[in-house]
C-alpha cells in the first residue's frame, strides 16, 4: 500500500460531499470558500499526482484471483484525469454565482464535489473493472444533479437519464466479463491485454459492437442519445457538467480504453464491427448537427452540438489507428473547452435575462460584450475557424481519415465537412444575432442587465484563452498526444 496516495484526489472530494449534505454550512459566504479551497486543493494534488511521471501502481483490494480494485496512471489517463482537474475549480466558481437563484444549494454542491472525486476515479482507473465501478459511480451521483430543480420535468429527465444508463451498463457490463476472463483481469495497456485464441473472434467482436453501445449512452451515440437533451432542464453548471466534462467525457473515455486498450485494434480493424461502430458515429454526427440547426432553445441546441462532437471523437476513435486515436484525443481537449464556454455563456444570459429562446437574444450582445465575445471564441473553435483548437482537432480527423483509405475513411471527410458547415450556421446563427440583428427586432432589456461579475467571467475569459492558446501553440499536446497513441506515456 506505499501508492495509497494515489486515491487521495478521489476520495477527497467524495467524502467532502458526503460531510456536505449530511452536515449542511449555513453561511453561504462560508459555504462557497470551503468548497473552491478543497477544489483548487484537489485539482493540485491531482495534477501533481499526473504530471509526477510515476507508472506504479495501486491494488485497493482483490475481489477474486485476477478481479481487483487496480488504480494506475498512464498517459490516456492523464489526459483525462488532467481536463477534469483544471476545469473542475472554473467550474465550481462560475456555479457559485448561478446557483444564488436556485434552491437547496448545499445539496447540490455536495452532489458537485463528489461527481468530482468519481470522474477522476474513471480517469485512474488501472483495469476495466475498476473504470466500470467509478462509471456506475458516476450515474448515480450525477442523478440528483439533473433532477436538482424537483420539477416534473427534471423528474422526467432524472428517470430517463437513469434508465438508459442502466441499460448501458448491462450491455457494457458483457463486456467487463469477457476481459475479465480473456484478459486475465490485466491491468490496460496500449494494443490491448484479451487471449484471442480462447474465444472465436465473431464472438468478441459482437461483444465489442455490445459495449460500444454500452459505453456509447453517455457518449450519446444515435438511437441512445436522447436522455442528453432531456437532462438541459438541469442548472446550466450540471448542463456544462454532462455535456462538457465529466458524463460525456467519461463515455468516450471508455470507449477508447475498450478499443486501444482492451481489445486492441487488430481483431477489429477491417472487420464488420468496425463498420457496425463508424458507421453508428457518423450517422450521430450528421444528425446532431443537423437537428441543432434546426433547435431555437438556446441550451438544447447546444446539447445536439454535444451529440454530434462526441461522434467526433468516436468516429476518429473507430478508425483504429494511431493517428485516429490522437485525432480522438485531441478532439475531447478542443471541445471540453469550447463547449464548456459555450454552455457558460447560455446560463449567463439565463440567470441575467432569464431568455432560453435564440430568436430572444437580438441585441443582447451589446448589453454583455464580454459575455458574447466568448461565445464567439467558442463558435470558432466548435466549427474549426484557424487559430483555435478546435481547427487543430478537425485537421486531425480529416488526416487520419485521409490515412485510412478505405471508403468508409473517407466517408468520414465527408460528414466531418458537412457538421463543420452545420456548426458554422448553429453557432454562428447565434453571434450574429446577438451583435447584428435586424433593424428593429433589438431586445430592449433592463438598463442595469450587463455581463454578470467575476465569478461567471473569469472563467469565460480562461476558456476563451485557452482555446486560442491551444491552436497557435498546438505542438506541446500534439506531442504528448503522440507518446500517448505510441504507448511511451
Amino acid at each position: 500500500m506505499e501508492n495509497i496516495y494515489i486515491i487521495i484526489p478521489i476520495l477527497l472530494p467524495i467524502l467532502a460531499g458526503a460531510l456536505l449534505f449530511f452536515f449542511p454550512i449555513k453561511d453561504r459566504k462560508r459555504r462557497n470558500i470551503a468548497v473552491e479551497s478543497l477544489v483548487i486543493v484537489n485539482s493540485a494534488i491531482s495534477l501533481g499526482i499526473l504530471w509526477a511521471g510515476s507508472k506504479e501502481s495501486l491494488i485497493l483490494f482483490e475481489l477474486y484471483k485476477n478481479v481487483s480494485l487496480l488504480f494506475r496512471i498512464d498517459g490516456l489517463g492523464m489526459l483525462f484525469g488532467t481536463i477534469v482537474s483544471t476545469l473542475w475549480p472554473l467550474a465550481t466558481l462560475y456555479a457559485f454565482e448561478y446557483m444564488t437563484h436556485e434552491t437547496r444549494e448545499n445539496t447540490f454542491f455536495a452532489f458537485y464535489t463528489m461527481t468530482y472525486g468519481v470522474s477522476l476515479g474513471i480517469a485512474y482507473a488501472g483495469n476495466m473493472m475498476t473504470m466500470y465501478l467509478f462509471y456506475e459511480l458516476l450515474t448515480l451521483v450525477t442523478i440528483p444533479l439533473v433532477m436538482h430543480t424537483m420539477i416534473p420535468r427534471a423528474r422526467r429527465a432524472g428517470r430517463q437519464y437513469a434508465y438508459y444508463s442502466i441499460g448501458g451498463a448491462a450491455f457494457a457490463f458483457t463486456s467487463l466479463i469477457f476481459i475479465t476472463v480473456y484478459g486475465e483481469g490485466a491491468s490496460f495497456a496500449i494494443g490491448g491485454v484479451m487471449d484471442h485464441t480462447l474465444v472465436d473472434d465473431n464472438i468478441l467482436r459482437l461483444i465489442y459492437v455490445m459495449a460500444f453501445l454500452g459505453f456509447g449512452v453517455k457518449a450519446a451515440v444515435f438511437p441512445l442519445h436522447g436522455w442528453l437533451i432531456s437532462a438541459s432542464v438541469a442548472p446550466t453548471p450540471v448542463t456544462a457538467l454532462l455535456h462538457a466534462v465529466a458524463v460525456v467525457k467519461a463515455g468516450v473515455f471508455a470507449v477508447l480504453r475498450l478499443t486501444y486498450y482492451c481489445y486492441g485494434t487488430e481483431i477489429l480493424k477491417g472487420s464488420w464491427a468496425q463498420d457496425i461502430v463508424m458507421g453508428i458515429a457518423m450517422f450521430t454526427v450528421v444528425y446532431g448537427s443537423t437537428m441543432a440547426v434546426k433547435e431555437v432553445h438556446f441550451k438544447r441546441r447546444l446539447a445536439y452540438s454535444t451529440i454530434s462532437n462526441l461522434s467526433y471523437i468516436l468516429m476518429a476513435a473507430t478508425l483504429m489507428s494511431p493517428l485516429g486515436m490522437i485525432a480522438a484525443m485531441c478532439h475531447m481537449v478542443a471541445h471540453a473547452i469550447g463547449k464548456i464556454c459555450a454552455f457558460f455563456v447560455s446560463g449567463s444570459v439565463m440567470f441575467k435575462t432569464g431568455y432560453h429562446f435564440i430568436p430572444a437574444l437580438d441585441g443582447v450582445g451589446h448589453q454583455m460584450k464580454k459575455t458574447f465575445l466568448t461565445f464567439t471564441v467558442s463558435a470558432m473553435s466548435l466549427t474549426g475557424i484557424p487559430l483555435t483548437i478546435g481547427f487543430i482537432s478537425k485537421w486531425r480527423i480529416a488526416k487520419a481519415a485521409f490515412a485510412g483509405e478505405t471508403l468508409l475513411s473517407y466517408g468520414v471527410v465527408i460528414v466531418l465537412f458537412y457538421a463543420a458547415l452545420m456548426a458554422a450556421i448553429y453557432m454562428f446563427t447565434v453571434v450574429i444575432r446577438a451583435f447584428c440583428p435586424e433593424k428593429g427586432k433589438e431586445r430592449l432589456i433592463g438598463g442595469d442587465t450587463t455581463d454578470p461579475t467575476w465569478r461567471m467571467l473569469i472563467p469565460l475569459g480562461v476558456f476563451a484563452a485557452a482555446m486560442i492558446v491551444l491552436g497557435v501553440h498546438s505542438g506541446p499536446l500534439l506531442d504528448f498526444l503522440e507518446q500517448v497513441a505510441a504507448g511511451s506515456i
